[in-house]
């Protein structure tokens, strides 16, 4: 490949990074994260199938790593029994390019039989489809062209969905007042945790 090939993708990427939607849908679905959650006692729950789910996994384990808790939940094996571990005050993150991921719609009428109250935040490319039209709040991904030849393989999609994701934890960190004293609580090894903590200690003794 060349220079000027793998620019073009770069290019292509940051492109669709910029394009993502910025709306008022980030703040409402920050407040809801934080509501359930930090005020309510639940749990953030993200789900997805293929490579959304892959991204909806690496969103939880930041989210639980940043102070709020948060496991991934394969929709499949939510209707093996899995569903079980779901609670009242939960709350649901879905991911799916299409909206149309027939997995994910049938969990989300499987979590109302169990939660009817459920709020469920989804991150799409299709702001109008089925999934989307379940949503309490919908952020759009700007359905990006994916940088894959073919125009199948999710690249560019999966991109913009783990920037959102970003753009959740940051939001909800920053209205849950997240520390470096808290962050090094949650990490107890390697660089991050030497890090956390050494900055703890610094904003101790500024205070």
């Amino acid at each position: 490949m060349t220079n000027e090939a793998i620019a073009s993708i770069l290019q292509q990427e940051a492109e669709a990074v910029l394009n993502i939607p910025v709306t008022e849908s980030y703040e409402k679905a920050v407040t809801l994260i934080v509501k359930q959650v930090h005020e309510c006692q639940g749990r953030l729950i993200t789900s997805g199938m293929g490579k959304a789910g892959q991204i909806a996994m690496n969103i939880a384990t930041t989210f639980s790593s940043t102070g709020t808790p948060a496991y991934f939940l394969h929709p499949s094996e939510a209707q093996h029994g899995d569903l079980g571990i779901v609670r009242e005050n939960d709350i649901m993150l879905l991911i799916s390019n299409s909206g149309k991921t027939r997995e994910l719609l049938e969990l989300v009428q499987l979590t109302r039989g169990l939660a009817p109250d459920m709020k469920f935040i989804v991150i799409t490319g299709n702001p109008g489809s089925p999934l989307a039209n379940e949503a309490t709040v919908c952020l759009s991904t700007g359905s990006p062209k994916e940088v894959c030849p073919l125009g199948l393989t999710p690249t560019t999609s999966t991109t913009v969905m783990t920037v959102i994701g970003d753009i959740l934890v940051v939001g909800t960190m920053k209205r849950i007042r997240f520390t470096n004293a808290d962050y090094a609580k949650r990490h107890h090894g390697g660089y991050l945790g030497s890090k956390s903590r050494e900055q703890s200690k610094s904003e101790d003794k500024i205070s």
